[in-house]
């Protein structure tokens, strides 16, 4: 029997859902993208998604329409959430990565901690992930009401 031509590349996925992470995360073609304070190395869906602009590492520039910020400590978290928040575009998602438990990694950020946080600076979450083995990420947008009437 010969090879079947049916069969299709499939997408790598995060965590147990199936979905890939991409999707997950809201990560669309043309959006503007930064990630921030990524691991070494980047979660391999992060690594292998080959988007068709420029991913910044960064908040110069351009607001974003998705942040992935990767974070360790809590200190940092609550000092910089809010200059983070103001490079996102108010139609965006930022996405606030830490540290799993089990991971190994020293921390004391925790999806309490994140959503604290946000809610503190007038943001809500509305989604949480696993981005890999090593980190769950928390999406936080700004409130329907507080966003502009006209994108």
């Amino acid at each position: 029997m010969g090879a079947r031509e049916d069969l299709r590349p499939v997408p790598p996925t995060a965590g147990y859902s199936g979905t890939p992470l991409v999707k997950k995360l809201g990560i669309k073609p043309g959006q503007r993208l930064a990630y921030l304070n990524a691991p070494s190395p980047l979660p391999a869906e992060l690594a292998a998604y080959e988007h068709d602009g420029p991913i910044a590492s960064t908040l110069r520039g351009a607001a974003r329409d998705v942040i992935v910020w990767f974070v360790t400590e809590r200190r940092v978290l609550e000092t910089r959430f809010v200059r983070t928040v103001s490079a996102l575009d108010p139609f965006g998602g930022l996405w606030v990565a830490w540290p799993k438990r089990a991971s190994g990694v020293s921390t004391d950020v925790t999806e309490d901690v994140v959503r604290a946080v946000a809610l503190a600076a007038g943001l809500v979450d509305n989604k949480v992930c696993a981005v890999d083995a090593t980190w769950s990420g928390l999406r936080c947008v700004v409130r329907v009401a507080d966003r502009p009437k006209k994108r």
